[in-house]
């Protein structure tokens, strides 16, 4: 294990996205072009991935995602950067081929260190079942680095956010709160069993989470990342859904509590609240709660909508996995009367 140790980015890992809003309002003013049949999703519908379908059978996916450094070690940062992009494959329930690398360095750094990442990178795309294929470089102030990658799937089975059926079950795969706990980390008041917890999440790739929910009835699924749990929950409802989330049964790492509480935040998150708050009601939630709920995660679980009568059966195969997966809520007709996302 390499020695050296990046230098902090400010707004590592998925915390470094611009916020929804502004993205929004600059992807709307964009020429459209001429309208392509064979575009199955595409960015109008803040979906994760690109879906373009080649032939009856077959569907390109195609993502891309790199961010700063939100750990020391270059070796697990690469390890997270690359798990995190290759996961927006899994989250439309396509199945990893191809991946090149994304790297902006700085010059007058140990090229040691980005050995380090991209050896971490390769590691991941090699377990997810894809090929490193090559890559693009640029010379940069700051380290960031991440991945393009193209998967496949069946044209008939796009798994897409917005396509979750009132009644379904909501069922999230991983723990919520590494946002929080690497903000603490940063400022040395992250414990080492807190810390490794969360990398231990952001390194585990959704691939595993992903293989299980096809053999279930599961109508829309997202990964959580930078817009938070509600923000990425916000876009599967889509304006016509609405929802009760259990905060009681969101597997949290323990320890963000604390941190939320002493105000260890990041400004995503907060952008997060300023985005998303307005559509959500909290009835007698704790305010560390509701900042783990606004948290943006880096690498996070899956966000599935599964049909309520498969829902337990999905939830305990993910978790005879190993995954601390949870039915967390159930989507609803949407009522006018309240507010879309109603946490109790």
């Amino acid at each position: 294990m390499m020695s050296e140790k990046i230098v902090f980015c400010k707004g590592g890992g998925c915390t470094a996205k611009l916020g929804s809003g502004v993205l929004s309002r600059v992807l709307e003013k964009l020429p459209k072009g001429p309208l392509d049949e064979k575009l199955m999703v595409g960015y109008d519908s803040r979906d994760d991935a690109a879906v373009y379908r080649i032939s009856n059978d077959t569907a390109i996916v195609q993502t891309l995602d790199f961010f700063p450094p939100m750990v020391d070690d270059p070796y697990t940062f690469g390890k997270i950067a690359a798990a995190n992009a290759l996961s927006d494959i899994y989250a439309m329930g396509g199945e990893v081929k191809t991946a090149l690398n994304i790297v902006c360095f700085p010059e007058n750094m140990d090229l040691n260190i980005l050995g380090e990442i991209m050896r971490g990178g390769s590691e991941k795309v090699i377990e997810a079942g894809g090929i490193l294929a090559g890559g693009h470089s640029i010379a940069d102030s700051d380290v960031k680095y991440g991945l393009s990658v193209m998967g496949v799937i069946h044209p008939d089975r796009v798994l897409t956010n917005n396509n979750g059926h009132p009644g379904d079950k909501l069922i999230l795969t991983k723990k919520l709160g590494v946002g929080i706990i690497c903000t603490a980390n940063r400022v040395g008041e992250a414990s080492a069993e807190a810390m490794e917890e969360a990398i231990a999440s952001m390194t585990t790739l959704n691939k595993y989470a992903a293989e299980i929910c096809r053999k279930y009835d599961v109508h829309a699924c997202t990964d959580v990342t930078g817009f938070s749990f509600l923000g990425h929950l916000h876009e599967m409802l889509d304006g016509r859904l609405a929802c009760q989330i259990e905060s009681a049964k969101v597997p949290v790492i323990e320890e963000a509590h604390h941190h939320a509480d002493e105000f260890l935040l990041t400004a995503a998150g907060q952008r997060n609240r300023n985005h998303v708050g307005s559509h959500v009601t909290f009835k007698d939630i704790s305010f560390s709660m509701e900042e783990i709920l606004f948290d943006p995660q880096t690498s996070g679980g899956l966000l599935m909508a599964a049909a309520a009568d498969e829902a337990e059966k999905l939830e305990a195969e993910l978790r005879s996995a190993g995954m601390p997966a949870r039915i967390v809520g159930t989507l609803t007709e949407k009522n006018d009367t309240e507010r879309e996302i109603v946490v109790y």
